[in-house]
């Protein structure tokens, strides 16, 4: 096997790898900048104060919890004391084993290099397994410094899960299948959360006035929705450090009134903090019971959020503002009111703002209204973030995002989700018109979402983090008993506003589904009809046409393999530019790719062919912006690509090779002025068969390459001029126009998906020429029907 590599290196030449493997500094800059992506190290200071901000970002839903659960939890009025007290010692420990033990000292560490959210569990997958299932990554991706993995032990429990995993195709279905339903429930919370926090703030009005229509409240409550998303294209960068101190004072207010009511009314609520009492109010049994526990689900209500907008705060410093401020102050709160209610219990709507001292029930109510606006901010921007999520991954259509903020890349605006969203909460809020059917909605949302995440956690317990199986095993046992319970009550309200989640979700499950589908289609056709490399080679250096000065930019899907768009552009028209580059624009499984590692390039045969390969990767938070001339960067890589093959030229014994590289930034600043002899050794080579790249590691070479006065000093002087007259000449951007359809012996149910849904979902949404920030007058669309 090895004397026929070698035979097949002499034949064809070799492609060099350059792996950061030059020289040493090339390794040290590579570890630095490894290094940037890890968690930092903070001073204890700059931890309070990342503690300080993150209770507005990430625990304003959370917060605002307090002033709609008792009466969901006693929609019909409270008949005995006992029944409160368990009720308040359900609401104290599933804060203490949901948001504190599950989600702030486990699921929070989690993330992906701070990203939070269903999404960034199943990028972690992608990356210790091969569950994606769109399957273009290259064996050069992995070695992105953004790119960690564990390597697992063979025979290990965690092998063993992988290759279950990675046997079936339905498991990878099943899985991603599992992360959209969670997506959808957030979706789902981003517009039932604006709707219950605004309407209960808002339901403040009126217990001041008894004599005001609750029309007028709604009212109230729909004018701040509409102004609260009109106001979303402005970004929260120059009010976002207005958040934190108000979710502090907040929180603060709750806390102090809470301690207020226990004084004054009833400091025998402090029993619930005795289990005892869970079991005494759920023995007692009846219907009415186990269904107020969908009210008790909703002081944990936000938790999910957390997660989500866990954005780049340290770890530490989430659970420092939690144990710190949050929990004490939520138990505070949830204690305050209890004993004001085991005095009043006919006050149990709108529990919270009869509770209010007089004397500061004014400034309360407006610090409410705030802190509702402040949760259902951050709410609404982790629905940008996670559609955002989707669109990078394939399974969202691709919609217009915007960048709010200059100095914060996670800062997002989507117009048409906002609009979609704010319709969408009008309704919900204007249909219902109280707050226990909106709350039997939310609900249902959060719990399918937190059931979702405690699948997936498993799975990163097992794969990423290799924990022992009993230790996964008494998590899961946890998660599930809290959760599975919730979930059962939260079944007797479906028929009473529960239902609402589930058709929002149905919808945009259907949407991503649908658009998935149709893209893994449309890639494995692409796959299946790519144009042969002996095909190319057969039609000469000219491809058989009329070469016109100027450059081609043809996009594709594909990172390797020449696309059919070609050979069907080259077989209709009969000229082809002088350079052809293929460009392939895919996303990883990692938050963002840096800069100086965005862009791979390759030689397509010959040098006289002129053909070249550019695949331009991105994480699912990294933004095309318009700012960001991605033509320029283009152009700069394939010149210093030219640079480096030409360095390479006396290596090797033939012109019929290609060059993959990553460099850093100072690697190749150095290559790119270094005009002393360049000394190579432990090189890696590699066979180019085609286009397919094949790794083989050879005994230590040491030569030396000059790069002056040589004759390939002057090929490489020869090919830039070549490629910069090219540029001077005109860049044409060929993007396909495709058309998929079904074929037409398939299913009617996929008929209706590819012929009709995607079809429509793939006319509004946004083209890739406006994406790439292509101009008209370059753009040349190459129409296409593709049968799946």
């Amino acid at each position: 096997m090895d004397s026929e590599m070698n035979q097949e290196s002499e034949n064809r030449g070799s492609m060099w790898d350059l792996d950061q493997k030059l020289d040493q500094p090339m390794d040290e800059e590579a570890g630095r900048i490894s290094n940037m992506y890890r968690e930092k190290k903070f001073s204890a200071l700059l931890i309070l104060r990342f503690a300080f901000q993150s209770l507005g970002v990430v625990y304003g839903d959370l917060g605002t919890s307090p002033l709609y659960v008792f009466y969901n939890t006693f929609p019909r009025g409270i008949d005995k004391k006992e029944d409160l007290i368990g009720a308040l010692s359900l609401i104290i420990y599933s804060l203490t084993l949901i948001p504190l033990l599950k989600y702030v000292f486990i699921v929070c560490r989690a993330n992906d290099s701070g990203q939070g959210g269903t999404f960034a569990l199943y990028s972690l997958l992608c990356r210790h397994a091969k569950v994606n299932t769109i399957p273009n990554q290259h064996r050069t991706d992995e070695e992105l410094t953004t790119y960690s993995r564990t390597t697992l032990p063979e025979n290990s429990f965690a092998a063993k899960t992988k290759g279950w995993l990675e046997e079936h195709a339905f498991r990878k279905n099943g899985l991603l299948l599992l992360v959209l339903v969670g997506t959808c429930m957030v979706i789902g919370d981003g517009i039932l959360t604006p709707a219950i926090s605004v309407l209960s703030a808002a339901g403040g009005i009126r217990v001041n006035t008894p004599k005001m229509s609750n029309d007028i409240v709604v009212l109230v409550a729909v004018l701040i929705l509409v102004g609260l998303f009109s106001v979303q294209h402005y970004g929260t960068d120059k009010v976002g450090w207005l958040f934190a101190p108000i979710v502090l004072l907040w929180f603060l207010l709750i806390g102090g009134i809470g301690i207020f009511n226990i004084w004054k009314y009833d400091s025998g609520v402090l029993r619930a903090f005795s289990p005892v009492y869970v079991y005494r109010y759920l023995k007692r049994g009846g219907k009415d019971r186990w269904t107020s526990l969908g009210g008790v689900l909703l002081s944990i209500t936000g938790t999910e959020a957390l997660f989500a907008d866990l954005s780049h705060f340290p770890v530490l410093a989430i659970q420092i503002a939690f144990t710190g401020i949050v929990f004490p102050c939520l138990l505070l709160a949830y204690s305050g009111q209890a004993a004001y209610l085991a005095s009043n219990t006919d006050h149990v709507v709108n529990a919270f703002y009869h509770s209010i001292p007089e004397s500061i029930y004014w400034p309360v109510f407006i610090v409410a209204t705030l802190a509702a606006i402040v949760a259902s901010q951050a709410t609404i921007s982790a629905t940008f973030s996670i559609i955002k999520q989707a669109v990078a991954l394939g399974c969202f259509p691709r919609v217009k995002v915007v960048h709010t903020s200059k100095n914060f890349l996670g800062q997002i605006y989507i117009p048409d989700i906002n609009w979609i969203l704010m319709v969408l909460c009008i309704a919900v809020t204007a249909g219902f018109k109280n707050q226990s059917q909106i709350g039997n909605a939310y609900g249902t949302a959060v719990v399918i979402v937190m059931l979702a995440t405690t699948f997936l956690m498993i799975l990163i317990m097992l794969l990423v983090w290799r924990w022992h199986w009993i230790l996964v095993l008494i998590f899961t046992s946890l998660s599930l008993v809290v959760e599975l319970t919730y979930f059962s009550a939260i079944l007797f309200k479906i028929d009473q506003g529960g239902w609402v989640p589930l058709v929002i979700a149905a919808a945009f499950l259907v949407v991503m589904c649908v658009w998935h589908y149709g893209t893994v289609k449309r890639y494995e056709f692409e796959v299946h009809s790519k144009v042969s490399m002996a095909w190319i080679l057969g039609l000469g250096p000219s491809l058989g046409l009329v070469r016109v000065p100027g450059i081609g930019l043809v996009y594709t899907e594909l990172s390797s393999g020449v696309p059919h768009i070609f050979s069907h552009f080259i077989t209709n028209l009969p000229a082809i530019h002088s350079v052809v580059v293929f460009v392939c624009v895919k996303y990883l499984p990692v938050y963002t790719v840096p800069e100086e590692e965005r862009f791979l390039v390759k030689r397509i045969g010959p040098k006289n062919f002129h053909i070249f390969r550019c695949v331009a990767r991105y994480g699912y938070k990294d933004l095309h912006r318009k700012d960001d001339d991605f033509e320029k960067k283009l152009f700069d890589n394939l010149f210093l690509f030219v640079r480096l093959e030409s360095m390479m030229e006396g290596c090797s014994d033939s012109d019929e090779y290609s060059l993959y590289g990553q460099l850093t930034a100072r690697s190749r600043d150095c290559l790119m002025t270094n005009n002393d002899n360049t000394t190579l050794s432990d090189v890696d080579h590699t066979i180019s068969s085609g286009d397919s790249i094949v790794p083989i590691r050879s005994p230590q070479v040491n030569f030396t390459v000059r790069s002056s006065g040589q004759a390939s000093s002057q090929t490489e002087v020869d090919e830039l001029e070549f490629l910069s007259s090219c540029r001077d000449a005109g860049v044409v951007h060929i993007l396909g126009n495709t058309v998929v359809r079904a074929r037409r012996d398939s299913k009617f149910f996929k008929k209706i998906a590819i012929d009709y849904i995607y079809a429509f979902l793939r006319k509004i949404c946004r083209q890739n020429s406006v994406i790439f920030n292509v101009p008209h007058e370059t753009l040349l669309n190459v129409g296409q029907i593709f049968y799946v």
